[in-house]
């Protein structure tokens, strides 16, 4: 009952400590998350410089598989090479030993040292829970919240710690216990098996070494059975992170990833048995060596060499690894996407909210261009219409509608996640824009359905309609050209530029409408081709009104006057009461009515 009792403690230490892992990342990640996404971004080819990132960004998220989905997921968004994402899990192997050096604060002590009382575990996690429940509780501000969650995070992981700990000193009495152990340290490849099986079992690297410390305690560990067990361990890890790589995940370098991992960590560990046996075998440094107690600080000491030798050892046959995944993993005769940028959205990048958000942004903006592109081709289509061209069109439009939904959902399942208020205003720009740009690519379909009606009818415009069409048209595209550009760049003052502009191609619709009224009453063209005229311009009016409304949405973000009430704003600018907007709508009647009323 006894040992039974002390299995269930342990357990729910386990627990604890996992979830006191997790809250601790999340306020880690939520809290840094701008720089990660900066230190991602400036990534380069430089291989150090990856190892060195995905060291860092370990450290910060607390898990060497967390970092490897993410680079994974960045790997679909085009934003990571494989060489680099490489680079990226040999750093996460270094980076995932920081853990177990925060759970040897438990095992410290103090001496009488006040410094050293401060950091011993049974007066830190007191305090970090305390810290954190006054920050969640009383101040309720979002920066303490992510400060609350940290700290509320570490001091639930020390406690769980400090349950597994208590659990196991149980075991040191147990029979049973000790001869598992004399057979690890008899058998070195059991323990290889015991670290792997059990850290595929708990997913997660850090928690079984903290499980390991923790059985330090009982001082019935040698080093000799320790080291295979902590080998074992990070075979199990990229085993648990190769399953992330490959299922639900079609992308050849994302596998490959996967691979490498699993390949690394296997011939670091394959070739640290031999040396280590062999040293063992003939008792260098000493048979006390071998035999002396695995306590929390050897643990932590031996998983960061290993992991930092490994890399060092691995480090200039980084191209051969490489090479090794392609030939694991083969290019297989495929169709490329027609919009691959389309398709970097996955629910993985939202292990790092500030990441998903920064790659969202880029999704969008290139599905600005595409529908920019269409709309383009559409006016094209009402000049001469091309079946071809059409096919095109409605391709892509079809691919517009597909990223629109797949956008929906990744956006809302962001949201759960944002914690600032400034990201929180760019997801709903994010969310408004998304349906902008999709109706502004149906309205090139629009214009093809047009030209194929005016193509049975055989029927076209006048030679003053077609002229009046290229005026306006070049007004909206470039129109459209400046709002893609604005929210590509982030460019507000850009974004400021287009509402003079769309009230511009308001008027040339006015204009544009009284003109062809009377063309139809003179008789001057047809009933049929009449309509379709107005109804292009319908179309290129609304075209314009998405552009205004994408611009109030960036201007919105910084401005909290336009975000209560942009209608206000409009109607302030429209009334003249801005000098720079009057000059810049001045600018633009110049460039397009003038130019419009020279058509006769």
């Amino acid at each position: 009952m006894e040992i039974a009792s002390a299995i269930i403690t342990m357990l729910g230490g386990l627990a604890m400590f996992l979830y006191g892992i997790e809250i601790m990342g999340d306020g880690l990640k939520n809290s840094s998350g701008a720089a990660l996404k900066r230190v991602l971004e400036k990534l380069t080819g430089n291989v150090i410089t990856g190892i060195l990132t995905g060291t860092l960004v370990t450290a910060v998220i607390q898990s060497s598989t967390a970092t490897i989905v993410l680079a994974v997921a960045l790997i679909g968004a085009g934003v990571l090479t494989l060489k680099q994402a490489v680079s990226i899990v040999m750093g996460a192997n270094i980076g995932t030993t920081v853990t177990a050096w925060i759970t040897n604060l438990a095992f410290m002590d103090g001496g009488g040292n006040w410094i050293l009382w401060l950091f011993d575990t049974d007066t830190l996690a007191p305090i970090a829970l305390f810290l954190g429940i006054v920050l969640l509780m009383f101040i309720k501000s979002k920066k303490s919240k992510l400060i609350g969650d940290i700290s509320i995070g570490f001091g639930i992981l020390f406690v769980g710690l400090m349950s597994m700990t208590g659990a196991v000193k149980g075991f040191a009495n147990s029979p049973v216990f000790m001869e598992m152990l004399a057979g690890l340290s008899d058998v070195p490849v059991l323990g290889i098996f015991a670290g792997l099986v059990l850290t595929v079992i708990v997913q997660s690297s850090s928690a079984t070494v903290a499980m390991l410390q923790s059985l330090s305690a009982t001082g019935a560990m040698d080093f000799s059975g320790v080291y295979p067990i902590i080998m074992g361990i990070n075979i199990g890890t990229c085993i648990v992170t190769a399953f992330y790589c490959f299922v639900g995940n079609s992308h050849k370098d994302s596998r490959r990833t996967g691979v490498v991992h699993v390949v690394f960590n296997t011939i670091g560990t394959v070739v640290f048995m031999i040396i280590l046996s062999i040293l063992q075998r003939f008792q260098v440094f000493g048979a006390a060596f071998w035999h002396m107690e695995a306590n929390s600080t050897v643990i932590a000491i031996f998983q960061t060499l290993f992991n930092v030798f490994t890399c060092i050892l691995l480090l200039p046959f980084i191209n051969q690894l490489v090479k090794l995944s392609l030939l694991a993993v083969k290019d297989e005769p495929e169709k490329a996407p027609a919009h691959p940028e389309l398709l970097t959205l996955t629910e993985q990048l939202y292990i790092s909210p500030a990441v998903a958000l920064n790659e969202a942004t880029k999704a969008v903006a290139a599905m600005g261009t595409l529908a920019k592109e269409n709309f383009t081709r559409g006016c094209q289509q009402l000049k001469k219409y091309d079946k071809e061209l059409a096919q095109v069109i409605n391709d892509d439009e079809d691919c517009l509608d597909q990223f629109a939904d797949r956008a929906d959902q990744f956006l809302i399942g962001l949201s759960k996640s944002i914690e600032t208020e400034r990201d929180d205003r760019q997801l709903d720009m994010l969310m408004q824009t998304v349906p902008n740009f999709e109706r502004v690519g149906d309205y090139a379909t629009n214009f093809v359905e047009l030209a194929e009606r005016l193509e049975q009818d055989k029927s076209c415009f006048s030679e003053t309609a077609y002229k009046e069409l290229e005026v306006i048209s070049e007004a909206v595209i470039e129109i459209l050209e400046l709002t893609v550009d604005a929210f590509s760049t982030d460019d507000n003052e850009k974004a400021k530029s287009i509402e003079p502009l769309e009230e511009v191609i308001d008027d040339l619709v006015m204009i544009l409408k009284d003109r062809h009224t009377k063309r139809l009453k003179t008789g001057a063209c047809s009933i049929s081709s009449g309509l379709v005229f107005m109804e292009v311009l319908t179309y290129l009016e609304r075209a314009s009104d998405q552009c205004s409304s994408i611009a109030m949405m960036m201007l919105s973000r910084n401005n909290e006057a336009i975000l209560q009430n942009h209608h206000e704003y409009l109607r302030e600018i429209h009334a003249g009461n801005d000098a720079r907007y009057n000059e810049e709508k001045e600018r633009r009647r110049e460039q397009y009515i003038t130019r419009l009323k020279a058509v006769i």
